[in-house]
């Protein structure tokens, strides 16, 4: 199994906190690789919060090509992290030529461009770059989205950021999803390392999905650009999200319906019955079979938990009001948050959705049984 942490916080704080609360897990991850989310940035990012980031691993020969096709296109930079590697990294983690974090100006005809327009073109170049990269081996594009930072390496979680001085002050940031890899696969393919990223969605998952193939060919089947390249049968969590809220115009209260619904006699005594039947027709290639517990974030910063209905991947949420941690053990929690009522721990069971809202004031649970919205 995986390890899961994440952390919602008023003030902004250093990577470090999630990555020495994986580190207290350490017996539930091998030490094989990590994977981090870094949004509401502080720091130098925060003066810039509609700047894209690249974030990545380049080679020497990869950052030439890149640099040539973003000035080809118009991009700028405006502002970087430079990342001092030492000669030799720690055991298991492979050397590097350069890891990017680095923040653009939009070309001036981009001023003309709607939202929704500028962030499709901004999902179509973060591809593009990922297609180049995978064709010469010379580029690992994790992201390219304004106010938000993706890296991931394969080792001892630890030894990364470590190696990485990821404690750094332009690195803070109010939300902060960390995993600690349990590698269950031969060779180690750094984009299928949670967390996953599309839009201003992202989710990490502990667990498998069997049912990983009729859901990738039902999303690639939407017609949506960026659901593809799957590496890992978990990125699925992120689309399915972002297909619901972004393409189905329904909220969050719904995303679980979706990958877990409700029994037959359960929504037959639902007050949405009608619906539901619906939607449980309409999506259910989107089922998913587990054993998981998912952790995600959303455009509006809420951090949401799920568990499916196997329950058989631990969860446990919990904090004070201004910051609240979700982790995969309540060893990770008392390591981000020890000064925390800790008889208002929440470990959620199959039917329930747990939401810390960008407010940061509380923990909400919504379960599948509760009255639903109207759709919007």
């Amino acid at each position: 199994m995986c390890r899961l942490f994440a952390i919602t916080s008023e003030e902004p704080l250093s990577p470090m906190v999630a990555l020495e609360a994986l580190d207290v897990m350490r017996e539930g991850h091998d030490g094989s690789g990590v994977g981090l989310f870094l949004r509401d940035l502080s720091g130098p990012f925060e003066e810039m919060k509609d700047a894209p980031i690249l974030s990545g691993i380049f080679t020497d020969k990869g950052l030439k090509r890149l640099d040539r096709f973003m000035m080809d296109i118009g991009f700028t930079t405006k502002f970087k992290v430079s990342i001092k590697l030492p000669k030799k990294p720690p055991p298991g983690v492979p050397k590097r030529d350069i890891y990017l974090v680095r923040a653009y100006e939009y070309p001036e005809e981009w001023d003309e461009f709607s939202s929704s327009e500028r962030m499709a073109r901004l999902l179509n170049i973060r591809l593009t770059l990922r297609q180049m990269g995978e064709a010469e081996e010379d580029m690992i594009v994790y992201s390219f989205w304004p106010d938000a930072i993706l890296i991931k390496e394969i080792g001892d979680p630890l030894a990364v950021a470590r190696h990485l001085g990821l404690d750094r002050k332009e690195l803070m940031a109010r939300i902060i999803m960390a995993q600690g890899r349990q590698n269950t696969n031969y060779a180690i393919n750094l984009y299928a390392c949670h967390p996953f990223f599309i839009e201003g969605f992202s989710t990490m998952t502990n667990g498998e999905n069997t049912a990983f193939i009729p859901i990738k060919d039902y999303l690639m089947s939407r017609g949506i650009n960026g659901y593809s390249g799957y590496q890992s049968d978990s990125e699925v969590f992120t689309h399915i999200l972002h297909y619901t809220i972004q393409h189905l115009g329904l909220g969050l209260e719904t995303y679980k319906h979706i990958i877990t619904p409700l029994q037959h006699d359960d929504i037959e005594t639902h007050p949405n019955a009608g619906f539901l039947k619906q939607l449980k027709q309409s999506c259910r290639r989107l089922i998913i079979d587990g054993p998981n517990c998912v952790i995600g974030s959303l455009i509006d910063h809420s951090l949401f938990m799920v568990q499916d209905r196997k329950k058989l991947r631990p969860g446990v949420v919990g904090g004070r009001p201004g910051c609240y941690a979700f982790s995969s053990e309540i060893c990770g929690l008392d390591a981000a948050i020890p000064y925390r009522d800790k008889t208002q721990d929440f470990q959620p069971m199959h039917l329930d959705t747990v939401i810390v809202g960008p407010d940061r004031q509380e923990v909400s649970i919504c379960r599948q049984t509760d009255p639903l919205p109207l759709p919007r």
